[in-house]
């Protein structure tokens, strides 16, 4: 079984959930899991592994994405990944873009269930921790009864602890990835009959879910939500996750207090020569809602990229945030 972390999670996002957005998102909640951007199993097994694979301790619960379709290769790149010290692998079953199917993975997948099948069986035989799959409901005209309940019964067969369903079909042809994340329609409910057929699998309902309240409405009918872009362009939800969802404190009290608590990572990341902005990139949203978001998000994003930006910056930039919300509904920062 996974661990209780599922219950949220954070999902792997490309360009965005790398090692500093992580360690920025651990600041918010100790209690999310979070995922890395998807890597394939042929760059793990041929690439710079400290590069694609490396992480901070502070990152745990952290679980690995996988993208491949070749069960041997998976299977290497999971022991790989065990190595590195990760608390789950997962395979990527939902990607849409052209690149995915150029390599017939992703949301390809979907099509052969069983192939699907033995990939996770081979890599559940090749490592010890946890073993899960991201998938849709279904890609382009399948029946998303007949599709979804198919690739489940494939994986459950092979052993795999968990599954985190994308609550859209993905279309392979006509759509961009960013339309596929959008266009779509959201089926909520094929979710939840999943898991009302399958109730001793572990399963996590992805897909417009933008709030700590529409998550907990979710949970009433799947074992764990997970947050993607919501969680990134507002990433003080997180602060409330640990909270309302796990029934645990808050590691902050809010935003600004996050940001200070963050200040020794970074430091330290700066020490190391590499610029501010690589890590503040993903703390633009921070302040959404309050007076003074917009101050700083340009003052970070004019600065933020100098040479010689320093935590100074990033303190510049707070300083121009009001500390009082405004009174009734908070209105969102442009």
């Amino acid at each position: 079984m996974i661990p209780s972390d599922l219950r949220f999670s954070v999902a792997p996002m490309m360009d965005w959930t790398d090692r500093y957005c992580r360690s920025f998102h651990r600041v918010l909640s100790r209690r999310a899991r979070l995922y890395t951007e998807m890597v394939t199993s042929n760059a793990v097994i041929h690439g710079d592994r400290e590069r694609l694979l490396g992480f901070s301790g502070v990152e745990h619960p952290v679980a690995v994405q996988l993208g491949g379709s070749v069960p041997a290769d998976l299977a290497e790149a999971a022991r790989i990944a065990e190595g590195f010290g990760y608390d789950e692998v997962n395979l990527n079953v939902g990607c849409p873009s052209d690149r995915v199917q150029d390599g017939r993975f992703g949301a390809c997948l979907m099509r052969d269930p069983v192939l699907v099948g033995e990939c996770i069986a081979a890599m559940k035989a090749a490592i010890s921790v946890p073993v899960t799959v991201k998938c849709r409901i279904g890609v382009d005209d399948q029946d998303t009864e007949v599709a979804l309940d198919a690739l489940v019964d494939a994986v459950e067969q092979a052993g795999v602890d968990g599954l985190i369903v994308h609550a859209r079909k993905a279309w392979l042809q006509g759509l961009s990835p960013k339309e596929n994340r959008d266009v779509p329609p959201l089926d909520y409910g094929r979710v939840a009959r999943l898991k009302q057929r399958r109730p001793s699998l572990p399963i996590a309902i992805n897909g417009g879910i933008a709030t700590i309240a529409e998550t907990l409405t979710q949970l009433d009918h799947v074992d764990g939500v997970m947050m993607g872009r919501a969680a990134y362009n507002d990433p003080s939800v997180l602060i409330e996750v640990d909270r309302q969802v796990f029934d645990d404190p808050s590691p902050v009290a809010d935003a600004f207090e996050a940001v200070e608590a963050f200040a020794p990572t970074i430091a330290k990341v700066l020490e190391r020569g590499i610029r501010l902005h690589t890590v503040t990139r993903h703390m633009l949203g921070l302040f959404n809602g309050r007076p003074g978001a917009r101050a700083y998000r340009r003052h970070l994003s004019t600065f933020g990229t100098a040479m010689d930006a320093d935590l100074s910056t990033l303190r510049e930039a707070v300083s121009q945030v009001s500390r009082e919300m405004p009174a009734g509904d908070a209105v969102r920062a442009a």
